[in-house]
């Protein structure tokens, strides 16, 4: 059926695809994520989560991603961080997910910016 993936049910045991801001806050606090930022550089250094890492999605590659740890991708708005997100979950990775409202949901909710 054409729409019948817009209607199927969520895998009840599949990893959660996106981090909150309560729990993103958390997890910063106790130093439990890294933080990948795939904004261009020159948006990077207008400013971003303290102790993020930049990986632009321009030149976005998996082997990249900081190791031990999971990791919570971000964007100015939630587009390239989703995109992100499906390039790390078809290639099998784990524990990677995305912050969906991005730098401008971050900032919104008064998050601390590091230029």
């Amino acid at each position: 059926m054409l729409f019948s993936r817009f209607f199927a049910k969520p895998d009840p045991n599949a990893p959660p695809r996106e981090i909150g801001h309560d729990e993103l806050i958390q997890a910063l606090g106790d130093k439990s994520v890294a933080v990948v930022d795939v904004r261009e550089p020159h948006e990077f250094a207008g400013g971003h989560i303290p102790g993020a890492v930049n990986l632009p999605m321009s030149r976005f590659q998996l082997d990249a991603l900081p190791e031990g740890k999971p990791v919570a991708l971000i964007c100015l708005s939630g587009g390239r961080s989703g995109t992100a997100l499906r390039h790390a979950h078809a290639a099998g990775a784990t524990g990677v997910r995305h912050y969906a409202g991005g730098m401008n949901a971050w900032r919104a909710h008064g998050g601390p910016v590091v230029r």
